[in-house]
């Protein structure tokens, strides 16, 4: 079975780039897709606890996010640059993540047969 890797890159809201990412996922997911998730740049946001819509005219995606585990989409990966950039540490984030080094993440995208995002 294929393996796919979506690179997450956009900040939660202000566009529709992460509820179209979303769609992605839920859709690789609903066909039993094994899907891992990687976050990078501004999309450590999308992790942040106390984040809201309300400003922005797109939905909320963090309960999205809340119900990857119920399609098996638990590989949940962020660049620990990306984090300590934005001023986070793990314990400010929604969902239970894995750290991977900027140096690393070449190595581990080569573990993946599809990957899309960016």
């Amino acid at each position: 079975m294929k393996k796919y890797l979506i690179i997450m890159r956009h900040p939660p809201h202000g566009s529709i780039h992460v509820q179209e990412q979303l769609d992605i996922i839920l859709t690789l997911a609903a066909f039993d897709r094994l899907v891992s998730l990687l976050f990078l740049d501004e999309s450590v946001f999308q992790l942040f606890r106390g984040q809201s819509a309300e400003q922005y005219e797109h939905k909320e995606t963090l309960a999205i996010f809340d119900a990857l585990a119920l399609y098996d989409v638990n590989d949940l990966w962020v660049e620990t640059e990306s984090l300590m950039e934005k001023g986070l540490i793990l314990e400010q984030l929604t969902l239970p993540v894995k750290t991977i080094s900027r140096a690393r993440v070449s190595q581990f995208m080569s573990g993946f047969d599809v990957i899309l995002g960016g």
